[in-house]
């Protein structure tokens, strides 16, 4: 492991085995990628999904590539279309397919190549409760998750949800990726605090890609 990281001139931090945090990875695209995410939510617009439970998510949410995951009454799953629409979802944009499978090998995970991109919006209040991603059913792929807009908090537990939790602060740019021994850490977002960004207005947004099999 010593030299995944030895072309980069970014830093970089071990979260835990498996588990690293990218500071400013995708900073030179975010443009393209912000530019992208208005693109995709013009075909499939956010939406405030709904939990099996009946309660509404706090994050916006839209999808793009072969496969989206949407939650309602019925359950979590990935589907291929939108059920808002009966579309399948937005092509996932080269641009976003290049970032998360070099951002994986690099964290050393040199096959990953994900069919699922999460696009979330969050607005000022708007948060993430500690969760797994378990959706997938195969866990062998990691996940690789890009913050783009106002800072947030990002918490990263365990394998059970009462093991610690450890913070960290995501910028514009940064880059997470767990998978391997760390691949079903609860994790989170804080509430997003009030702010305004210079390229995201009042928004912080997320892109979280995944290999789903179905």
């Amino acid at each position: 492991m010593d030299d995944l990281f030895s072309g980069l001139d970014k830093a970089e931090e071990e979260m835990a085995e498996g588990a690293w945090l990218l500071r400013r990875y995708a900073f030179d695209n975010a443009g393209d990628l912000l530019a992208q995410i208005e693109g995709i939510s013009a075909t499939a617009p956010f939406r405030h999904m709904v939990t099996p439970g009946g309660f509404s998510m706090s994050v916006g949410m839209t999808n793009c590539g072969p496969f989206g995951w949407v939650t309602d009454r019925k359950g979590y799953r990935y589907q291929k279309t939108d059920p808002e629409s009966g579309q399948p979802w937005p092509a996932m944009p080269e641009t976003f397919l290049s970032l998360a499978i070099d951002a994986a090998k690099d964290a050393g995970y040199a096959d990953f190549v994900p069919n699922a991109c999460l696009i979330n919006r969050y607005e000022p209040g708007a948060k993430m409760s500690l969760h797994q991603d378990k959706d997938e059913r195969d866990f062998t792929n990691p996940i690789v998750s890009v913050s783009l807009g106002l800072p947030a908090t990002f918490q990263f537990g365990g394998i059970n949800r009462g093991d610690p939790v450890r913070k960290y602060p995501l910028s514009h740019g940064d880059v997470v990726v767990w998978g391997g021994p760390s691949r079903l850490f609860y994790h989170g977002i804080m509430p997003l605090k009030e702010g305004t960004h210079d390229a995201a207005g009042r928004a912080r947004f997320n892109l979280t890609f995944r290999h789903a099999a179905l």
